[in-house]
């Protein structure tokens, strides 16, 4: 388990003061949320693709580092692609496919 930067720190100990104060949704406010969630995590649909060893590799490693399985990242990655939400951000690992990917760019 990784230990807690600074922010999380500063937010448990607000709450250990009892600084944090919970408010709970309005009955419109969590209908709204049950049925966004019941919509986003409903899987009727199977999908095989084929990925090449390296990507599979890279996915699984990143699905590591976010603590997630690789199936769950591939399909919130997916989801967001298509909900216009997806935000990339730079992973810790250097990935062998990135670097073969810059050095056939650059060739």
């Amino acid at each position: 388990m990784k230990k807690a930067d600074k922010y999380e720190k500063e937010l448990e100990g607000a709450y250990d003061k009892g600084e944090l104060v919970s408010e709970r949704p309005s009955k419109t406010e969590k209908d709204k949320f049950k049925a966004a969630a019941q919509a986003t995590f409903v899987k009727d649909r199977r999908v095989n693709i084929r990925l090449s060893s390296p990507d599979l590799m890279d996915i699984q490693a990143r699905a590591l580092e976010e603590g997630v399985p690789y199936q769950t990242l591939i399909a919130s990655v997916l989801h967001k692609f298509v909900s216009g939400r997806l935000i990339e951000k730079p992973s810790r690992l250097t990935t062998s496919s990135t670097r073969a990917a810059k050095k056939r760019a650059a060739g």
